[in-house]
């Protein structure tokens, strides 16, 4: 059944560009985004997220047709939709990318087309808000004229074991005829085969409860520790015993960023909302990680003002300004509430990231990155992301930046208490 589809993508980030190039070893894929910048440079066999690999954009570019012309889209019959869908500035579903690209392909759709969603969106959303969209902008009715289904993507930036062909697909459709193509056309590209979920719904709710499970479990662990650093307990040296009992869950306390967990929750609480129900459980689990920047940058003060260090003017690095380690994105970090706290102080701040893209830095954030080597006569250093580049570092790279006496703050549990001591340095782990 996939050989008898055409698939476009629509949207070309860390999803989209990975699932177009999955679909191009097999076959034609129309890739389609809206930047005319993306475009051009996967046209030169680059992805500046670096997620795809040059080799990997090159070996596929026969069969992949890179455009920001919706007309195209026309061509295909099976449209993938993977935009963003990210929150507003009041923390509220934005779906203004999600449904700006369902009337883009609306205006393109053909009777027998299908469209499978994998952005995250609460469940209802795909047959509540989108599919009257497309069934607006393509005056076709839903369910005769065309079908639809939702698929949720699983992709897991910068992390080069679970990639997309090994992780298992959920799949849903409009009827059984349309899951099965679904499903096959999927099957022809991910090894580890596909789920069928009982509804669009109910992949929907898988999507967005795997993630909020997630955020929950990692809250729990951010309050213990804040708990523990007021009993004078190391977080680590807990969980380090935890680990030997078998039914032990590897979840670390931490700073919680990015696209999918922190995101996810607000979608499901917006839906819990409409429905009259209040989830006292994930609001919880989200109040206690979004105040964990706040609670690393007291503890900062505290210790420098223990040591004696004047707080204004004190020479302070931030190590990663990433949302997650070994990915360039910067979006939805959390290492810049960190920052925005320490500049409050007075601080002079400097902050250090290996792969972070600089013109892109400093265009959202304000921010000039300083390289590596102009670090030096530092009060504190705060390391936020744990990229490869800063655990490959000898312990003494890390002293010779820092006076005596200095500060230390591990968030991400790269040091061991050993490493500091006699050295005049203070380590603080989260």
């Amino acid at each position: 059944m996939s050989q008898q589809r055409i698939i476009s993508v629509m949207g070309l980030g860390y999803v989209g560009l990975t699932t177009a190039v999955a679909f191009a070893k097999i076959g034609k894929v129309i890739a389609y985004d809206v930047s005319p910048t993306r475009i051009s440079e996967l046209k030169n066999n680059h992805d500046s997220n670096h997620e795809v690999s040059d080799e990997d954009l090159l070996s596929t570019a026969s069969n992949i047709f890179f455009t920001n012309s919706p007309t195209d889209l026309k061509k295909a019959n099976l449209h993938i939709v993977t935009v963003p869908t990210p929150l507003d500035k009041n923390k509220h579903p934005d779906f203004s990318m999600l449904i700006n690209a369902s009337e883009a392909i609306g205006k393109q759709l053909k009777k027998g087309d299908i469209v499978v969603y994998e952005s995250t969106v609460y469940p209802g959303a795909t047959e509540e808000i989108l599919i009257p969209i497309l069934e607006k902008n393509s005056n076709l009715t839903y369910g005769k004229e065309f079908t639809a289904g939702f698929s949720p993507e699983r992709i897991n930036p910068s992390d080069k074991e679970h990639i997309f062909k090994n992780i298992i697909k959920i799949v849903s459709g409009t009827d059984n005829e349309t899951l099965q193509i679904i499903a096959e056309t999927y099957k022809a590209v991910v090894n580890a085969g596909v789920h069928y979920a009982s509804s669009i719904r109910v992949a929907e709710a898988c999507k967005i409860v795997e993630n909020i499970q997630r955020d929950v479990n990692i809250a729990l662990m951010n309050d213990i520790a804040i708990l523990l650093h007021t009993l004078n307990i190391d977080t680590t040296d807990v969980m380090e015993g935890m680990k030997t009992k078998w039914n032990h869950l590897s979840f670390q306390p931490g700073l919680v960023g990015g696209h999918c967990i922190g995101v996810n929750s607000y979608y499901l609480m917006h839906k819990a909302q409409q429905v009259g129900y209040h989830s006292e459980m994930i609001a919880a689990g989200r109040h206690i990680n979004e105040k964990i920047p706040k609670f690393i940058v007291d503890e900062a003060i505290k210790c420098l003002i223990n040591q004696n260090v004047l707080i204004k003017g004190s020479r302070i690095a931030i190590l990663g300004i990433t949302y997650k380690e070994n990915c360039p994105d910067t979006r939805d970090t959390r290492a810049i509430e960190i920052i925005n706290a320490l500049k409050s102080y007075g601080v002079d701040l400097f902050v250090n990231d290996p792969i972070a893209d600089e013109s892109q830095v400093k265009k959202d954030y304000g921010i000039d990155l300083v390289k590596w080597d102009d670090l030096n006569h530092l009060d504190a250093i705060i390391v936020a992301v744990s990229h490869l580049y800063y655990l490959t570092l000898k312990k003494d790279e890390f002293l010779k930046k820092l006076k005596r006496p200095g500060l230390m703050m591990d968030i991400k549990g790269i040091f061991k208490m050993d490493d500091f001591i006699d050295t005049g340095i203070q380590l603080w782990r989260l």
